[in-house]
C-alpha cells in the first residue's frame, strides 16, 4: 500500500465557475500549484521560494550537525583525562557531559520559538558564532569550574543552531524528495558517530585533551565563511516576539530538575530524601509549565499539537527508539569488556557496525521512502531493531559473539527503514507556520531520550547487580552474573520498541470505512 503525500496545510475551496476572471490572483496560483506535479513544483522546497545554490546550503547545515555530534562523543572519550588533568572526581567531572545536555534541552524549545520571529538562518548563524567561539574558550580553560561554565556556555550555541537546522534543510526540498533530506541528515548523524571516537581518541593521545574544543575553530571559520556567501534563503518572519518567558523559566526547571532527578536514580540503587525532592520538583514543574502554557496567547509550546495524532505518536515512537538504543551503547562495553575480555579499542571496532550501515543505507532508506511512500515503513523498521535486540539479549546469556555481531548488522537495518519515515512524518504532521516548533521540540525529544537511555539502562543494571548481591565495580562482577544482568535489559529495551511500533503504526493507521 502506498501513502499518500500528507498536506498540513489545506487549501481553500475556492470552486470553479463562470466567474473564473473574478479570482484573485493569489487563489489562481495557489490553483496554479495544486495542481501541478511534485516534479512542477520549485527544486527548493515545497514551502518555501526558490534558494540558489541549495546543496551548498544543504552542506552547511549539515557540516554544522556534524560538528554538534562530534563534540558530544568527544568529550565522552577524553572525560577519564579531563578528570586526571584537573585532579577531579567523576563526580565534579561528569558536570563536563550533564551541563551540555541540560542546557541543550533546556532551551531548544525557546530558540525555536526565537527562530520565528528573527528568523532560522540567523539563529543558525549566531548560534554557531557562539558555539565556535565558547569551544576556543573551553580549550583555554585552566579549571574544572571555568571548562564546565564554558561547556554550559558551548550549549547555548548548539541549542540555537541546532533546534532548527532540521526545519531549514526540511525546507530546501519538495515534497519528493524530503524523505531523502532527512536521510542525509541520518547519514550526518552516523558519520560524526564514527569520526568522534576515533578523532577523540587521537586528538587526547597525541596532542593532548584541550585540542578536542580547539579543532572547532578551523572548521566554525570554514563554515562562517560559506555562510556568509551562500546563505541567502527567504523566510516568513513573525512581526513580533511574543516570547512566553514565564512558561520557559517554568520549562527549564523541569528540565534540569528531571534530568538530575535520572542522573542521581543512575548512580545509585537506593532513592534518597534529596532524589524524593527532586522528583516532586519535577512533578509540580511540569504540572505548572502545563497550566501556564493553556493560559498563554503566545506560549512558548502550544499544547494543541498534542492533540494532533500523526505528531504525538511519531514523537513518542522515537523516543522509545533512543531510549533502547542508548541502553545497547552504554550496557554494550560493559558486556564485551567485563565478559568477553575485549580492549576499548576493540570495543570501539564493534561499536562503528551502526553507524557504518547507516552512513551508506541512510540515503537509500529515504529513497526509497520517497518512492514508495510505504504507509508503515517506521512501523516496519521498528520492529525489526526490536527483533534485533531479542537476538542480542539470547546471544549474550549465551556469550555467543557472532550472533551478536548479526544482531548489531539487524539493528542497523532496521534503523535505515526506521528513521527517514518517522523524521518525515514528524516534520509533516504540522503545518508550515509551525515546522520550527517541530524541529526544536523534536530535537529536545531526542536529547531527552538520550537522557532517559543512559539514566534507565545504568539504573535497570544497578538494581538487577543489587538484588543478585553485588555492589562492586561493574567490570569486577562475575561474567555469568553480567551477561545475565545486560541480557536482561537488553529484551526491556526491546519491549520499548515493540511499545514503539504500536505507536509507529497508529500514526499511519487509518480506520476502514
Amino acid at each position: 500500500m502506498k501513502l499518500q503525500p500528507i498536506q498540513p496545510i489545506q487549501p481553500r475551496d475556492v470552486g470553479i465557475d463562470a466567474g473564473e476572471d473574478r479570482l484573485g490572483d493569489d487563489v489562481k496560483k495557489e490553483r496554479e500549484r495544486l495542481n501541478s506535479s511534485p516534479e512542477d513544483e520549485t527544486r527548493s522546497g515545497s514551502y518555501g521560494p526558490p534558494v540558489a545554490n541549495r546543496n551548498i546550503v544543504a552542506f552547511i547545515i549539515l557540516l554544522g550537525i556534524f560538528m554538534f555530534v562530534i563534540d558530544g562523543s568527544v568529550v565522552s572519550i577524553a572525560l577519564p583525562t579531563i578528570t586526571r588533568y584537573f585532579r577531579a572526581d567523576v563526580a565534579q567531572s561528569q558536570w563536563v557531559i550533564t551541563s551540555y545536555l541540560v542546557t541543550v534541552t533546556s532551551l531548544l524549545l525557546v530558540f525555536g520559538k526565537v527562530a520565528d520571529r528573527i528568523g532560522k538562518v540567523r539563529i543558525f548563524l549566531w548560534g554557531f558564532v557562539l558555539f565556535t567561539l565558547a569551544s576556543v574558550a573551553c580549550g583555554l580553560s585552566s579549571s574544572l569550574s571555568m571548562l564546565i561554565f564554558f561547556r554550559a556556555l558551548q550549549a547555548v550555541g548548539a541549542a540555537m543552531a541546532f533546534s532548527i537546522s532540521t526545519a531549514i534543510i526540511f525546507e530546501l526540498y519538495h515534497r519528493g524528495e524530503q524523505g531523502r533530506a532527512m536521510g542525509y541528515i541520518g547519514t550526518t548523524v552516523s558519520l560524526g558517530s564514527i569520526a568522534g571516537p576515533m578523532m577523540g581518541g587521537y586528538l587526547v593521545d597525541f596532542v593532548g585533551w584541550k585540542y578536542i574544543f580547539l579543532i572547532n575553530l578551523p572548521i566554525g571559520i570554514v563554515l562562517l565563511a560559506l555562510a556568509a556567501r551562500y546563505m541567502r534563503i527567504k523566510e516568513a518572519k513573525s512581526k513580533r516576539l511574543d516570547l512566553d518567558w514565564l512558561g520557559s523559566t517554568v520549562l527549564i526547571v523541569f528540565i534540569v530538575s528531571l534530568m538530575l532527578f535520572l542522573g542521581d536514580l543512575g548512580s545509585s540503587a537506593a532513592i534518597t530524601s534529596a532524589d524524593a525532592f527532586q522528583g516532586l520538583l519535577t512533578l509540580v514543574s511540569l504540572m505548572a509549565f502545563v497550566w501556564i502554557e493553556s493560559k498563554q496567547k503566545s506560549p512558548l509550546l502550544d499544547l494543541s499539537i498534542f492533540r494532533e495524532r500523526k505528531f504525538v505518536l511519531p514523537v513518542i515512537s522515537i523516543m522509545l527508539f533512543i531510549i533502547a538504543n542508548f541502553a545497547v551503547f552504554i550496557l554494550g562495553p560493559f558486556y564485551l569488556q567485563g565478559v568477553m575480555g575485549y580492549s576499548p579499542a576493540r570495543v570501539g571496532t564493534v561499536f562503528l557496525i551502526v553507524p557504518a550501515i547507516l552512513v551508506f543505507g541512510s540515503p537509500l532508506g529515504g529513497w526509497l521512502f520517497d518512492r514508495y511512500h510505504y504507509r508503515y515503513s517506521s512501523a516496519l523498521g521498528m520492529i525489526i531493531v526490536a527483533a534485533s535486540l531479542v537476538i542480542m539479549g539470547g546471544a549474550i546469556r549465551q556469550n555467543d559473539i557472532n550472533s551478536i555481531y548479526v544482531s548489531f548488522i539487524i539493528l542497523g537495518i532496521g534503523s535505515i527503514l526506521y528513521q527517514s519515515p518517522i523524521n518525515t512524518e514528524i516534520m509533516t504532521a504540522l503545518p508550515r507556520e509551525m515546522l520550527g516548533m517541530a524541529s526544536s521540540l523534536s530535537s529536545a525529544v531526542r536529547n531527552m531520550g538520550m537522557a532517559l537511555g543512559v539514566s534507565i539502562s545504568t539504573l535497570l543494571l544497578t538494581r538487577e547487580l543489587n538484588l543478585a548481591g553485588y555492589q562492586g565495580v561493574v567490570l569486577d562482577a562475575k561474567p555469568e552474573l553480567l551477561s545475565a544482568t545486560i541480557s536482561n535489559v537488553m529484551i526491556i529495551a526491546a519491549a520499548l520498541c515493540l511499545v514503539g511500533t504500536v505507536a509507529a503504526f497508529l500514526r499511519n493507521w487509518e480506520r476502514a470505512r
